[in-house]
């Protein structure tokens, strides 16, 4: 039987955002729901604004306008640090690799939000890094310094940290970037299992288009800060929706539910694909 966390997710909703950086208005009035056990993708151009309304989501940034809010009404903005952490996780898109320090270490600081103010006793916290070790694929790391490790592991192990922070809501920032095909494969199926078999809410920011249409229930196409369309993979990624977003013309091909996207150059009648390389 794989491992169960966390027990419950709470739904998390966006209302209304507005959100600047100094005088320029980045995100516009973007309303959107996060649901336990699903994956919802934000997608877009570079400068929609996807990355921002993830980071303000995470409090990162403070928003102009809006409201984040819980199932039960709770304001997200409001919470406590500690209450926050018990809550929402963000896996960001570079974290630094801590020198002296293993595996088992680096995934136990998610532990921190957990473990008593007056003792630091976290009796539950041996438990929960075992998980996030087992579901990452990482446990065989546990005791290997993480500044051995490839960058491909190292996402693992901040991706293990995340899970055994043992929140509700997941949410990840362009996570498969500058992983090889064997490494995207690993953390997008791990990210999938978490919402279909442990109830997770996800949240996830992704560049290639084929990998939110393989792993996510919602889409979210984001243009110029506003939302521009949301639904299934196959109500979103159209050719018309993305060919107006990205300014290029883009073919989708539906086979078996399964969504295919390219991207047709101007010198090059061969569709080029929209899946950026991974770096060497």
């Amino acid at each position: 039987m794989p491992p169960k966390i966390p027990a419950t997710a709470p739904a998390l909703s966006v209302a209304d955002l507005g959100i600047s950086y100094g005088t320029q208005r980045v995100v516009e009035s973007v309303s959107l729901d996060l649901t336990p056990g699903t994956v919802t993708a934000l997608i877009g151009p570079n400068g929609s604004g996807k990355s921002t309304l993830l980071r303000t989501i995470a409090r990162l940034h403070a928003p102009d306008a809006g409201t984040v809010t819980l199932d039960d009404g709770a304001d997200v903005l409001a919470l406590s640090p500690r209450e926050f952490a018990r809550t929402i996780t963000l896996l960001a898109q570079s974290r630094p690799v801590p020198g002296g320090l293993t595996v088992r270490e680096v995934v136990g600081f998610g532990r921190h939000p957990h473990r008593s103010r007056w003792t630091g006793q976290d009796p539950e916290g041996a438990a929960a890094v075992g998980r996030a070790l087992e579901l990452t694929r990482t446990a065989e790391l546990a005791d290997r310094p993480v500044a051995a490790l490839s960058g491909g592991q190292v996402q693992r192990v901040w991706l293990a940290s995340c899970l055994a922070q043992d929140t509700g809501v997941l949410l990840l920032d362009e996570p498969t970037t500058y992983l090889d095909l064997r490494y995207q494969v690993e953390i997008l199926d791990v990210v999938r299992d978490l919402a279909t078999d442990h109830g997770v809410t996800v949240g996830v920011v992704l560049h290639d288009l084929d990998q939110a249409a393989a792993i996510a229930d919602t889409v979210v196409l984001l243009e110029n800060g506003a939302v521009m369309a949301r639904g299934t993979p196959v109500d979103v990624l159209t050719p018309e929706n993305l060919s107006r977003a990205y300014g290029v013309r883009v073919d989708v091909t539906v086979a078996g539910g399964t969504v295919s996207t390219r991207a047709v150059g101007r010198h090059n009648a061969t569709p080029l694909s929209l899946s950026a390389p991974a770096a060497s």
